[in-house]
């Protein structure tokens, strides 16, 4: 924006709402008067600007904030450095030390306004013989201006001989551009930091899943496929020293849940959450609860998981949490860390702060998982386009299969583990094997259910893996079966320390003893019946 085309606007604007605010610099800033209501009559906006006196940028930061008034800040290299200022000359000798301490000092005076900033980084003098203690000091003063969020703009901007003439750093040309920045920020309405990161635990703060594969088959170790999850720890253990509370939601027992953290082999550990909530039940109640007994409303809140379907769920039942996936690829995390960083951003950290974690401990002690319902999510599973395979073990290979009845503890009928040999046995007097595999527009999730029924019909081994939860393949698959020629007739259910989410489903079934041990009838009818909707969420495919 030139001269003439802001002040077109300017005289062609026949008024709107008043955006006043603040727009302070240590140089003249009065060249930027015009432009700063052009580019707010730009937004139908009335400007009401008030500017500081030159060189008083310093003298205005010890003072307070007049109320309700937006701030914006244009700074340069100087203004943290003052040595480094033109229009003082090269000075003769330069403590650098003093330099940074008097640099950190404007910044944490900066902090505590709670402004928007614009940060030129403009040329310096040199101030050392060294060139590269000069270029060392320029990358360090713009990275206190990006630790205080300020906005970068194009080094172009500066310019000398506008600074020496006028007292204004920012050359005619960019005054437009520098000006529609300004205003942009003061219209930007103000985002308090996010309060409290609830974070899943299998495959996010840890690759694997503690359940199924223990604690030996986990990784957080700064190698291999650890290295996510521990510079994932330790971007969590930052958070939480600066203030904001860390909470741990998982699929999983509770004692399971919490092994790895009492290990004392990670970055993490109990203390370091304001409460681990460990059960079967949906997420959103979970953080729904949080919420209640913190005191905090759940746009306070922000939600991490690697689980597209557990996002979808919390997202459609509490649409103010911020929800954030966990990256499925290293390459993904710079970006990841980005966004979430930007969620919690705080100017300083207070004793408070670094205490708030233990202070609101005490406000969850005694807490129990919530057992309400979740969003219903079929319109969602609907979209993924999943495919379930149905494949027939009873000959040929059936390692998987065997595989997944004896690692799988969560999802699994009674918990009892077989031989190959026991399950060739039961095969051959007229039993049958049956295994699934699940894919959708994702892709593959490999073979993930086996299902064991023995000569008399009787279903003897009925696991899933626990990284389709919530998907209702277990529902489709028993719908699935249950209209085949050979349907079971009953199945042999017993309850374990580890198999809640089987509990859960055969709570589910329309079973007269589903409450107890013991073999369980199976109606066929009135079972694909009761499940056919979830049938109908998948392509059944047989082989």
């Amino acid at each position: 924006m030139n001269f003439l085309e802001a002040k077109r606007l300017v005289d062609g604007f026949s008024g709107g709402d008043s955006l006043p605010f603040l727009f302070a610099m240590s140089g003249s800033s009065e060249p930027f008067d015009l432009y700063l209501r052009a580019s707010a009559a730009s937004h139908a906006r009335a400007a009401a600007v008030r500017l500081l006196p030159f060189n008083t940028l310093a003298q205005m930061l010890r003072s307070d904030p007049v109320p309700g008034e937006t701030e914006v800040f244009l700074l340069l290299p100087w203004d943290f450095a003052t040595e480094a200022d033109w229009r003082s000359g090269v000075p003769d000798r330069v403590d650098e030390g003093s330099l940074r301490n008097a640099a950190e000092e404007f910044a944490g005076l900066l902090a505590r306004r709670r402004a928007r900033m614009v940060y030129v980084p403009a040329p310096m003098p040199l101030l050392f013989s060294d060139p590269a203690r000069d270029a060392a000091l320029s990358a360090w003063l713009q990275s206190l201006a990006i630790g205080l969020g300020a906005q970068i703009l194009p080094v172009e901007a500066f310019s000398l001989s506008g600074y020496f003439s006028s007292g204004c750093p920012i050359g005619g040309k960019s005054i437009g551009n520098v000006a529609k920045a300004v205003v942009e920020l003061a219209l930007r309405p103000r985002h308090e930091p996010k309060k409290v990161l609830v974070t899943d635990f299998d495959n996010v703060l840890w690759s694997g899943g503690i359940a199924e594969e223990g604690a030996s088959g986990i990784a957080f170790e700064p190698h291999g496929k650890g290295y996510p999850h521990f510079v994932y720890q330790g971007f969590l253990r930052r958070l939480r020293n600066e203030g904001t509370l860390i909470a741990g939601v998982s699929r999983n027992d509770a004692d399971v849940a919490v092994g790895p953290l009492r290990s004392g082999k990670m970055i993490l550990n109990e203390d370091d959450f304001v409460g681990v909530i460990a059960s079967y039940h949906a997420k959103s109640a979970q953080i729904t609860e949080l919420a209640s007994r913190l005191n905090l409303g759940l746009d306070a809140f922000v939600f991490v998981d690697d689980n597209p379907v557990e996002l979808t769920e919390v997202s459609l039942a509490l649409p103010s949490v911020r929800c954030v996936p966990f990256p499925d690829q290293a390459d993904k995390l710079p970006a990841f860390f980005s966004e979430l960083g930007s969620l919690f951003v705080r100017q300083e950290t207070t004793t408070e702060d670094r205490e708030r974690t233990a202070m609101y401990r005490r406000r969850l002690e005694g807490m129990v998982p919530s057992a309400l319902g979740g969003a219903d999510i079929s319109r969602f599973l609907e979209s993924l386009g999943m495919t379930l395979t149905v494949h027939d073990k009873s000959r040929g290979d059936r390692t998987r299969a065997v595989q997944l009845i004896n690692k799988t503890n969560q999802f699994n009928l009674n918990g009892r583990r077989v031989t190959d040999g026991e399950v060739g046995a039961a095969l051959d007097a007229g039993g049958q094997l049956i295994s699934a595999s699940l894919a959708d527009r994702t892709g593959s999730h490999g073979e993930i259910l086996a299902c064991l029924i023995g000569p008399d019909r009787v279903i003897t081994s009925f696991v899933m893996s626990c990284r389709v939860f919530q998907r209702r393949v277990e529902y489709a698959f028993l719908s699935w079966l249950a209209a085949q020629p050979k349907a079971p007739v009953a199945m042999d259910w017993a309850s374990t320390p580890r198999n809640e989410p089987f509990a859960q489903f055969v709570r589910d079934l329309a079973a007269s003893n589903a409450s107890g041990d013991g073999v369980i009838p199976l109606e066929s009818q009135a079972i694909e019946q009761q499940f056919a909707n979830d049938r109908g969420l998948f392509a059944l495919e047989h082989e």
